[in-house]
């Protein structure tokens, strides 16, 4: 049998895979209670990629089961499993990288969403942040508590800062989360390579010893 190192750090990284997709599908679901500033950064688009990607990893989870409980000499579920890890590797770096990508252009992109809000979202957000409209000045949803006045909106900062700011933090955790579950897939992959191997030559050991008519090797 693969040293008990081995099994227990490949173990332990199989245990990870399984934590991480339970995170995107849990928070895939948490995420949906409506939040006014969070549902300006997190689309349902963007949840059920989150979900998508977790079931993703939790499949892979089932089928490193199905590798490790195989029978010593066959390979064959790492195999698949490998496969299946390289296949969710590709997705984490895209969904990562989707994520990052939005965050090189924050404030204009922000404005858009910001010009796609109902009024009724906006002035609670003016309200919120203590700011009228988007860029100082313009785009203004007049009402609430703090922009009710036009003349004395005008002179009020624009949210832009404070909206970007609460994105920004948003987004930093999720594409530095999604891309840490790279270290898990790869590092996983790795011991998935080690555990065929050391059965493959365990496997040749045994035959070696079956033709030698001993029982030294394995």
């Amino acid at each position: 049998m693969p040293s008990r190192t081995l099994t227990a750090v490949w173990a332990t990284l199989d245990f990870g895979l399984m934590v991480s997709g339970i995170v995107c599908i849990a928070f895939s679901f948490i995420w949906r209670a409506p939040n006014l500033v969070r549902d300006l950064t997190i689309s349902h688009l963007d949840l059920n990629g989150g979900l998508i990607l977790g079931i993703m990893l939790e499949i892979a989870f089932v089928i490193s089961l199905f590798a490790i409980t195989q029978p010593k000499p066959l390979t064959s579920g790492f195999r698949l499993f490998n496969w299946v890890l390289v296949a969710d590797s590709i997705a984490i770096i895209v969904v990562g990288s989707i994520v990052w990508f939005y965050t090189l252009e924050e404030r204009a992109e922000y404005q858009e969403v910001w010009l796609q809000q109902a009024v009724s979202t906006q002035i609670q957000l003016q309200d919120k942040f203590s700011c009228c409209g988007y860029f100082q000045g313009t785009n203004i949803a007049l009402g609430g508590d703090f922009c009710s006045d036009i003349g004395a909106a005008s002179s009020q900062p624009g949210c832009v800062n404070a909206i970007t700011s609460a994105a920004d933090y948003t987004l930093n955790n999720i594409f530095t989360t999604v891309y840490g579950f790279i270290a898990i897939t790869l590092s996983l992959f790795l011991a998935s390579v080690c555990q065929i191997n050391k059965r493959l030559e365990e496997d040749r050991f045994r035959r070696i010893d079956e033709k030698r008519g001993g029982r030294g090797f394995v």
